[in-house]
């Protein structure tokens, strides 16, 4: 993309000269608003990619400005600028409100580059997938075969995003496409439904491309601030594919919100229990975990098969679906086919 059009908005004349110079050293010109009414009615007549919003205000505040923002323009990006680190209901509040991100007063030049620079890759792909949709409607009177084989083709290139930002990962996103295709045939899913599994199961982590690589490629253990920054990767992988129309899209921000829950309640972003988590997403859940403990990593060495099932009996009913572990136990055989094709691929 061209530019990045960013506006920040902020009672304080000094804060928003404050984020103009910041932005000017990394080359983003900013538009402020002391009136957040104003930044409103700016909002109206021009397109904003990204949205710095202070959260004490007199005339309306930070929250309820994003709530406001995001009726006006439902691709805005807001983030929240607030100099409570540490306070968990406001952050909540405005997560809740759509909030993607926060930013600490004082503002940090590194990280403030850091949070443009993977917010500029989010929104040059939610611009790529606008593109992405808009071919495939015309794309639809055009041969069938031609047709899907470009959308997978698509998908890959998406799907290979997060492996990119963290590449470790090996041929996890092919495993888990495999595991999760396979588990939906053995639960009774629709021949369609496990196409779209397959190829929107790899979309699980896309919003890992909104973490800093600071925290991303941490090789330590992380803080408690930088694990809950760490779990917005599924809110922000779903706020990212969630207006598509692509049915495989779709199915990746569905698998990209769930497939952190746990099903006795106790996962991430939402607390969802049971049934209440979608079957995509449990479903990933499965073939993810347990690729991830039958996979090399430079900070632990594989599990073998035995165990890897053995911990998944073990959380059945805590962390997984008791029916889902019990069919991927009785398939284990392709499972372990499956492993065994991509293995030189790790």
């Amino acid at each position: 993309m061209d530019t990045l059009r960013v506006i920040s908005i902020d009672d304080t004349l000094m804060n928003l000269i404050l984020i103009e110079e910041i932005a000017r050293e990394i080359g983003i010109e900013v538009v402020s608003f002391e009136n957040p009414l104003e930044s409103l009615q700016y909002l109206k007549n021009n397109r904003v990619d990204l949205m710095l919003v202070d959260y004490m205000m007199p005339q309306m505040n930070g929250v309820e400005l994003i709530r406001e923002a995001l009726r006006v323009q439902e691709e805005l990006i807001p983030v929240m600028v607030s100099a409570v680190d540490d306070d968990y209901s406001l952050r909540l509040e405005a997560l809740r409100a759509g909030a993607a991100d926060f930013l600490t007063k004082p503002v940090d030049i590194a990280q403030f580059e850091a949070k443009i620079k993977n917010f500029r890759k989010i929104i040059e792909m939610k611009l790529q997938l606008q593109d992405f949709n808009a071919k495939l409607q015309l794309e639809v009177q055009k041969a069938t075969a031609n047709l899907v084989a470009r959308e997978h083709e698509a998908l890959e290139v998406i799907s290979r995003l997060a492996e990119y930002r963290d590449p470790e990962t090996g041929s996890h996103i092919a495993r888990v496409a495999h595991y999760s295709k396979m588990l939906a045939s053995a639960y009774g899913l629709s021949e369609r439904e496990q196409d779209i599994l397959f190829y929107a199961s790899p979309l699980h982590d896309i919003g890992k491309v909104g973490i800093s690589d600071a925290i991303l490629l941490k090789p330590a253990k992380f803080s408690d601030a930088e694990y809950e920054t760490m779990k917005t990767h599924s809110q922000l992988g779903y706020e990212l594919l969630k207006e598509s129309k692509n049915p495989y899209l779709q199915a990746g921000a569905i698998i990209a919100k769930y497939h952190h829950e746990k099903f006795d309640g106790s996962g991430y972003y939402h607390g969802y229990s049971g049934e209440d988590i979608h079957i995509y997403g449990r479903i990933t859940a499965i073939a993810d975990v347990f690729d991830a403990l039958t996979s090399q990593r430079p900070y632990k060495k594989p599990w073998s098969f035995e165990e890897a099932i053995a911990f998944l009996a073990q959380e059945s009913g805590k962390h997984f679906d008791p029916r889902l572990v019990s069919l991927f136990r009785e398939n284990i055989e392709k499972v372990r086919e499956i492993y065994m094709q991509f293995e030189e691929e790790q």
